[in-house]
């Protein structure tokens, strides 16, 4: 920061950043991968002449710093004799803080044996249900440990941890696939704790069954195509809220700063505070605090310093909020960053990020079983097998793994390769019925994707099942 001092900047500041991972998987009763990484580094971004700047370096002595930062300050030089207009940055106070993930066990304690020992044990409890054919596991353990310095004062030391467990169950017959995951899809649950996450999981007490489920929708009926009141169990929710929710409220892709990776978004300006964005029950917040939950958007402070926060996104079915970063949050007249702006990795310049984008549950009490009782005629859908959605979030499609009718109250008929499309809002608006805190999940997606060079980061999504009306159902695959 004093390099950059000296040549005259407005901002600067810098994050040195040591990350660790351990990924273990296992398939068919070997092991498939191990690996333990860790990476160290460092970066430099100012603001010069009205624009950004920003260089990195994974060496940390004297002379790398000082020539980082001056590459970042003649980056920003550069960068300012094609700019638009001057980068405005909303006002925050610096803080000096610390800030650790709560965790009880610190899974790097936890050796790798007894973690291949855990794998393998789920993995003889899937293939031990005659006609699995394919069994696979996975656990990946997280620490980022990150110093945050600005020009303005800013001092935050802040360490996140995250785990995460899942496995999956194939069964081949003839020309189809059939798959079971738990405790979700690609990848199963993730959360901001320690290994007392993977105890909570019960993955082996739920291995026989889940494999069981995968044999059995050999010879479940097609889902059947029409239009259907549809239940969607709270891992699928997590993710219809994610690609129809997350992504369009993120302000840089609205704005056309960021649209590489996925396009831009139907959400824009003119529509906040004005576009009926769902049903009267509709209530989601994007909510970085650690009272919120321990999802993968959990943290202390965002990688410009700004105090985590929750920001209304909606409300009573009103669009009310995006993801802002200081750079973006005169645009839609705020004169505060909503502390949205993440990086993947020390080399990577911050972007805006889903924080935690969760569907708040109904003030009812209300279970998911009451809530089939409550159906006469529909098809409660489990956990994601497929997605699709266009370049502005607006047209989508998905695809579960399992389904099952409903009639007259009660679950019938195993259906297999169930589906549903929609548009966003009229999706939304079609929301009749959340089931209760009781039920509610906070999901955590590790693998969302952004920006070019991608940045893959993890997300969390809360969700109590839900029912929809009048939805179109069974379009995404056809019965050979």
């Amino acid at each position: 920061m004093d390099v950059a001092a000296l040549r005259g900047v407005e901002y600067a500041d810098v994050r040195v950043l040591a990350q660790r991972s351990r990924a273990l998987t296992t398939k068919n009763g070997k092991v498939g991968s191990a690996s333990d990484a860790e990476s160290v580094g460092m970066n430099v971004r100012v603001l010069a002449d009205g624009a950004w700047g920003f260089a990195a370096s994974a060496e940390l002595g004297r002379g790398a710093v000082e020539a980082t930062a001056a590459r970042a300050v003649e980056i920003a030089r550069s960068s300012a004799r094609v700019k638009r207009e001057n980068v405005r940055l909303a006002p925050e106070k610096p803080v000096v803080a610390e800030w650790t993930t709560p965790f009880k066990i610190d899974p790097f304690t936890v050796s790798v044996e007894q973690n291949i020992k855990l794998l393998l044990k789920i993995d003889e409890e899937l293939r031990a249900v005659n006609g699995i054919t394919l069994a696979e596991t996975n656990l990946n353990f997280n620490r980022d440990e990150q110093w945050f310095l600005s020009s303005e004062g800013a001092d935050i030391h802040q360490t996140k941890l995250s785990t995460g467990a899942g496995y999956a169950a194939y069964a081949f017959a003839g020309n189809e696939i059939q798959k079971r995951s738990y405790p979700n899809s690609y990848g199963g649950q993730w959360q901001n704790k320690g290994y007392e996450l993977i105890d909570e999981l019960k993955l082996v007490e739920n291995a026989r069954r889940i494999a069981e489920e995968a044999v059995a929708l050999h010879k479940a009926d097609q889902c059947p195509e029409g239009t259907f009141d549809v239940i969607l169990d709270s891992s699928q929710l997590g993710l219809q809220i994610h690609e129809s929710v997350g992504h369009p409220i993120e302000l840089d892709r609205v704005l056309g700063m960021e649209v590489n990776f996925a396009g831009t978004s139907f959400l824009t300006l003119d529509k906040l505070r004005t576009l009926r964005y769902g049903s009267d029950l509709m209530n989601v917040v994007a909510d970085a605090r650690q009272e919120h939950g321990p999802g993968l958007g959990t943290f202390g402070f965002d990688d410009e310093g700004v105090p985590a926060q929750c920001t209304p996104i909606i409300t009573n079915g009103l669009f009310t909020g995006y993801l802002s970063s200081r750079e973006t949050a005169h645009a839609i007249g705020e004169n505060r960053s909503g502390g949205t702006l993440r990086a993947e990795a020390w080399n990577r310049l911050p972007m805006i990020r889903m924080t935690n984008i969760s569907l708040l549950p109904g003030k009812k009490p209300l279970s998911l079983e009451q809530l089939i009782a409550a159906t006469d005629h529909g098809i409660l859908m489990e956990t994601n097998r497929s997605w699709s959605i266009d370049d502005k979030r607006y047209n989508f499609q998905f695809g579960c793994e399992i389904g099952w009718e409903i009639k007259n109250g009660k679950r019938a008929r195993m259906l297999k390769n169930p589906s549903y499309s929609g548009i966003t809002t009229e999706f939304w608006n079609a929301l009749d019925a959340i089931c209760s805190r009781e039920e509610w999940t906070l999901w955590g997606t590790p693998n969302c994707g952004k920006g070019q060079p991608q940045q893959v980061i993890g997300t969390g999504h809360g969700a109590s099942p839900s029912r929809f009306w009048g939805i179109k159902v069974g379009s995404a695959f056809k019965a050979l």
